[in-house]
């Protein structure tokens, strides 16, 4: 199977700064695109970030300007680089994957476990 596993959340004042890591492992054939959602509570799950195997990225409006996107496709590994950090920015955030998986050769989609951002004011 695939795994995603996501590092690098915790508590930060508003206005710093926190990168969240994505490592892809298994049975992986290749992944197409990769992305950061995030849900806080109360609310719906929204995507935050895409990025393409190509490269192409894609932002919510909320984020543009302060948030980046980047992936390193050699270790299978999608980053997010959060700067600027806003108290409206607290919620847990998921990776997510669109993955060829071995053997049977689908495409399909892949969640991490999630990890707990907050921002203080």
């Amino acid at each position: 199977q695939v795994q995603l596993v996501e590092s690098g959340g915790g508590l930060v004042q508003a206005g710093g700064s926190l990168r969240l890591s994505c490592a892809a492992s298994g049975s992986i054939v290749s992944i197409n695109n990769m992305g950061w959602y995030r849900q806080a509570p109360g609310k719906q799950r929204e995507r935050v970030a895409l990025i393409t195997s190509g490269g192409s990225t894609n932002y919510a409006d909320s984020v543009k300007g302060r948030f980046t996107i980047s992936r390193d496709s050699a270790k299978r590994t999608v980053y997010l680089q959060m700067n600027s950090l806003k108290p409206e920015d607290t919620a847990v955030y998921y990776c997510n994957a669109l993955v060829v998986v071995a053997r049977t050769w689908e495409n399909r989609d892949f969640w991490g476990q999630g990890t707990q951002v907050t921002v203080s004011s």
